[in-house]
């Protein structure tokens, strides 16, 4: 059994005391006695969080590491897709190498978990598929990557998107994404079709983009709702950005807050720009789940995003005008156990018998940790160190053949 002390840690802003990890759990707080050939590893102070997860980001689009990429004006989704399209065509690094570039970032500052939403289409193919997985195998002891096979051209209204979506299920995804059943494809209940018998055939989870607002939106997550509970699927379903939420209030909100909850459907929000944000304090409260995520980073759509869980947590508070104590951990609950929750990851709230995936950090609690958005003294996964000061301990490498991978991580 493999022993490590964290000595001089401080869980979750309390008086400092020293971890215990045995083969990667919190075995101890403060022991009176060590394991023989337990390593020591010296906490300094810091404030221990559990680690974050990115609930909703899109590392095949990503430049991160490259050159600057200098974006066309759009003024509608459709005109953001096509010039995604163009640019993607000008990328002259592969996929995987961007891809584990924002992977690596995403490490240091923390992350522990992904759900990456990768483009299949026929101009595509499977490529971005395999290769945002083969990044992930290389860091498979890093970091745990669900990928979701999305279709954001369209998935009627690009012919043998459906068909492609079924293949990736086989070749590197874990997830079926949608986009905007009415908005993109014009057909509610045909998109859904496809989406839902894909999934039952499969027997996987699901994950559509929905950007559509107003009654239209409102209509189509009611529809989801429905269906998920028709076909089965409690708590294998969710809705990312869903904007329209962002514009509801009082007893509309309730509403939909109930026909959530009763659906098992869960929400990911990524407290982008302009755009309504998800009201997860509400919803919340009517027992909805709610993660966030970074969503696009450095890519043709936007120039921002930085691949740091703690700044998204910092974004969430900021668009929520989050004032006292309680409402920006609140924030920081929502990077890091609703994102654990979503991706159907072991919670660790730094308990004995937890996972030892945690970050120490400077600051004086919680609260302090989201405004000032420090950089992690200490990434720790499972019990090793893996990141330092920004940099990574531990460095990607190519998997052996047979390697086991971790269940829902890589293939």
């Amino acid at each position: 059994m493999t022993h490590v002390l964290f000595t001089a840690v401080r869980l979750h802003g309390g008086q400092p005391c020293d971890l215990l990890v045995a083969d990667g759990r919190i075995a101890a707080i403060s022991p009176p006695a060590l394991p023989e050939g337990c390593e020591i590893v010296d906490g300094g102070g810091a404030l221990a969080l559990p680690s974050p997860v990115d609930a909703h980001i899109h590392p095949d689009k990503t430049t991160w590491g490259g050159p600057w990429l200098s974006r066309e004006p759009a003024d509608t989704l459709r005109e953001l897709i096509d010039g995604e399209v163009a640019a993607r065509a000008r990328m002259t690094k592969p996929v995987e190498e961007r891809a584990g570039a924002l992977m690596d970032r995403a490490v240091v500052r923390g992350t522990r978990a992904m759900r990456a939403h990768v483009d299949v289409a026929p101009v595509h193919g499977l490529s971005n598929v395999h290769g945002v997985r083969a990044a992930a195998s290389a860091r498979a002891g890093l970091l745990d990557v669900q990928i979701v096979a999305f279709p954001q051209l369209g998935l009627l209204t690009e012919p043998g998107t459906a068909e492609l979506l079924e293949k990736s299920l086989s070749e590197g995804a874990d997830v079926l994404g949608g986009l905007d059943p009415v908005g993109v494809d014009g057909d509610l209940h045909g998109h859904l079709d496809v989406l839902f018998g894909l999934a039952e055939k499969a027997s996987v989870p699901i994950d559509i983009h929905l950007h559509d607002r107003g009654p239209s939106g409102v209509e189509q997550v009611t529809e989801i709702a429905r269906r998920t509970v028709a076909h089965g699927m409690r708590g294998r379903v969710t809705v990312s950005h869903v904007f329209c939420l962002g514009e509801l209030a009082g007893d509309e909100l309730a509403r939909m807050g109930d026909i959530l909850a009763e659906a098992g459907v869960s929400l990911a929000t990524c407290a982008l720009g302009a755009d309504p944000v998800v009201p997860f304090g509400p919803l919340g409260e009517r027992n909805v789940l709610v993660a966030a995520g970074s969503d696009g980073i450095r890519d043709p759509w936007t120039p921002f995003g930085d691949g740091d869980m703690i700044n998204r947590a910092h974004l969430l508070a900021y668009r929520t005008d989050a004032r006292t104590d309680a409402e920006l951990a609140a924030c920081y609950d929502v990077v890091a156990h609703g994102g654990a929750a979503l991706l159907g990851l072991e919670r660790t709230d730094l308990r004995i018998g937890d996972t030892a995936d945690f970050v120490l950090l400077p600051g004086e609690s919680v609260a302090q940790i989201v405004v000032d958005r420090p950089v992690p003294s200490l990434v720790v996964r499972g019990g090793r160190v893996i990141a330092r000061d920004g940099q990574l301990v531990e460095t990607a490498q190519p998997l052996a053949e047979g390697t086991p991978i971790p269940e829902g991580a890589s293939r």
